[in-house]
């Protein structure tokens, strides 16, 4: 049964730099909560379990022009998440199942069929596979390398953000297509994660004292790959060590989103001398080849081929402004998500 009282996060001010928990966000409390008896025909009443952190929020908050509109002040934040039908009149959402959609940050949502959808797992999978390695993050790496980075056996493959939820699976697909592969992370621990437990052929920590030095070593026969989930220094650098004709594959920035002053490469003359094809892409325009590239993942995953790992902040909906906060400092390894409410061991059993 729904509770009689739910939560939601707003957006309360945009911020100039980093989120500020307590000043960026606002949590309101709805004593009416939906219930079974006030849905309409088409109307479902799903209560969201996990919900995804992602690099890109942070840009949502800015009123400026993007792929998607910014988020209003007073609006719901909006967040994608994975959770349960609770009540429902729609018959292809029926009471018990599992669904996914961008809900936004709140307990519990009124959704038309169209805002959900059903989420369907291989054997292996867990529910929260659908915010990582089955959901964006999955077909984000999946279409940024096999389709704008084009990676081919013999390639050398550098990821930034290697230790994320989507440069961890950027660096798996490569080495099944047969390329060498150099992850940059941003601790020690990250780094043997990548290496000793992802195959990665080497691993950087960028905040050591000699990452340059040991990064022009490591990067001695050149780039033909570069996927740039972090911007800054590093992608300068990777400028730098580009072979001609490299491919560089812009799917994000992180290093530039909490300023109020971002900063362009340095040395983009050198997309010139070295013809580097540099795009930016995303993931909302494969929409038609999201099951192809699924059933990819999802044998991947269940072959053993693909692993993955969670970082899940507990603590309910209240924690979502700190774990956004706390993404851009690098808390996580693979994916960040925030528990809701936590799953039922009887799902847990049935999954």
């Amino acid at each position: 049964m729904a509770a009689s009282t739910y939560k939601t996060v707003v957006l309360a001010k945009r911020p100039k730099d980093n989120v500020i928990p307590g000043e960026t966000f606002r949590l309101i409390s709805t004593n009416a909560a939906p219930s079974a008896d006030s849905l309409k025909d088409g109307e479902i009443l799903f209560q969201p379990n996990y919900l995804s952190i992602d690099p890109a929020m942070r840009g949502w908050l800015n009123d400026t022009r993007s792929y998607v509109p910014p988020v209003k002040i007073g609006e719901v934040m909006r967040g994608y998440a994975v959770g349960v039908v609770l009540a429902s009149k729609d018959p292809k959402f029926p009471k018990g199942s599992y669904a996914q959609g961008t809900v936004g940050w709140t307990e519990l949502k009124v959704c038309k069929g169209k805002e959900l959808e059903k989420i369907e797992l291989p054997r292996e999978a867990r529910l929260t596979d659908a915010l990582s390695v089955l959901g964006m993050t999955g077909l984000t790496a999946y279409f940024g390398i096999t389709d704008v980075g084009k990676v081919k056996a013999g390639d050398f493959v550098v990821v930034s953000g290697a230790a994320g939820a989507t440069g961890s699976v950027v660096g798996q697909i490569a080495k099944l297509k047969g390329a060498t592969v150099l992850g940059i992370a941003g601790s020690d621990d990250k780094c043997r994660w990548l290496t000793e437990e992802l195959g990665f052929d080497g691993a950087l920590n960028y905040k050591d004292k000699e990452f340059g030095k040991k990064f022009r070593a490591a990067t001695k026969d050149l780039i033909d790959v570069y996927f740039d989930n972090v911007g800054g220094e590093i992608l300068d650098m990777a400028l730098s060590r580009a072979k001609a004709h490299a491919r560089f594959v812009m799917c994000g920035g992180i290093s530039q989103y909490n300023t109020s002053n971002p900063q362009g490469p340095k040395n983009y003359l050198m997309i010139v001398s070295m013809r580097i094809r540099m795009e930016g892409f995303i993931v909302f325009d494969y929409a038609k080849e999201y099951p192809r590239a699924l059933k990819d993942l999802a044998q991947w995953l269940s072959e053993g081929k693909i692993k993955r790992k969670e970082t899940i902040v507990k603590g309910g909906l209240e924690k979502a402004e700190y774990a956004l906060r706390d993404l851009y400092d690098g808390v996580n390894t693979g994916k960040l998500m925030v528990e809701i409410k936590p799953l039922d061991e009887k799902i847990k059993a049935s999954l």
